[in-house]
């Protein structure tokens, strides 16, 4: 009697299914078992102005990354010494204050069952203000205000992360501080001259970012600028420096030296050929030291709006020495 060999046959071939789908395990396995790798660097999208959005892109990955993950970095201006941003872990990252004049790197982590690995962007531009710089903390001012030194002006305090910053030096009046613009004196330093003498020294500084220039600020008044020399003089002096007129309303600038360092009487009187004259009188709020700018300003009687106009002011002190007069005449 024959013998029958189809159940050898099967399982011969049950064996070799075995073998098979065992070797196909093991080759699917071998080809998983691996890390993603990053074969191009996750990107950022969107504008780098406080307030604005940015976006990470993941990137390229092999290993089929079945998550990803994301940290938000703080860089220098050229994207070096990098520091995780509290809390950036999302996709998106919105600008803050405090990332003004950084640079912002993204770091995306892919994952897959067999790990992880990560990879950073490159760094963007420099995070500008959404806003021109506005002072957060006046100007100062160095250095010793006498004739012949010179002042050195600090920018202060602004927000907004200003590029670049502008001066110009002011002179004051001892008293009211009326300030006015010193020519050609928009430096961050000033030399202190013979004009400034009893004046009042102050710094302007404007600051500029790629939002624009934000608003002016001002420093504190210097104490009043002592002259080269000591003053000796046995009664006061006064000279005009401008008068100037608003409508009917005269504007006189003048300086008083005296070497008493008390308050003064200032003498002032309208006049005009054949009309009655009119005399006034002021007072220094602030005695010079020795010497002091003042402005004063007043309304002259109607008689003398038209024609000639002469006007009149001497200083006296608490001696009742008085100054030679000093005068200016105009046609109105």
């Amino acid at each position: 009697m024959k013998k029958n060999r189809r159940p050898r046959l099967g399982v011969a071939a049950a064996l070799a299914s075995a073998f098979a789908t065992l070797a196909l395990a093991g080759a699917t396995a071998a080809a998983t078992q691996a890390a993603p790798v990053n074969t191009a660097l996750p990107t950022i999208t969107g504008t780098v102005d406080v307030g604005k959005t940015l976006t990470a892109e993941n990137g390229t990955w092999t290993n089929s990354p079945t998550a990803y993950q994301y940290q938000w970095l703080r860089c220098g201006t050229t994207g070096e010494s990098c520091v995780n941003i509290p809390g950036a872990i999302q996709k998106a990252h919105v600008v803050v204050v405090a990332d003004v004049g950084k640079t912002i790197r993204a770091r995306v982590t892919a994952v897959n069952v067999d790990g992880a690995a990560n990879a950073r962007s490159a760094a963007t531009a420099v995070v500008s203000s959404s806003e021109a710089p506005k002072n957060t903390a006046r100007p100062t001012i160095t250095g010793e205000p006498t004739v012949g030194q010179e002042l050195s002006g600090d920018p202060g305090t602004w927000s907004g992360t200003p590029t670049s910053y502008a001066y110009q030096w002011l002179r004051c009046d001892s008293d009211v501080a009326t300030c006015v613009a010193v020519g050609g004196a928009t430096g961050k330093s000033y030399g202190v001259r013979d004009v400034d003498t009893g004046y009042r020294l102050a710094v302007e500084v404007t600051a500029t970012n790629a939002k624009g220039t934000g608003a002016a600020a001002r420093s504190e008044l210097t104490s009043i600028v002592d002259p080269r020399v000591a003053i000796t003089n046995g009664r006061p002096t006064l000279k005009l420096i401008s008068v100037r007129f608003s409508g009917a309303r005269v504007y006189a600038r003048f300086r008083i030296c005296d070497d008493s360092s008390r308050n003064l009487t200032i003498i002032e009187k309208d006049s005009r050929p054949g009309k009655v004259s009119t005399t006034r009188r002021f007072s220094t709020r602030i005695a010079p030291q020795p010497c002091g700018v003042y402005t004063r300003n007043w309304l002259p009687a109607p008689r003398f709006r038209d024609g000639r106009y002469t006007i009149t002011l001497s200083a006296r002190d608490t001696s009742g020495s008085t100054s030679a007069p000093a005068r200016r005449a105009f046609f109105r």
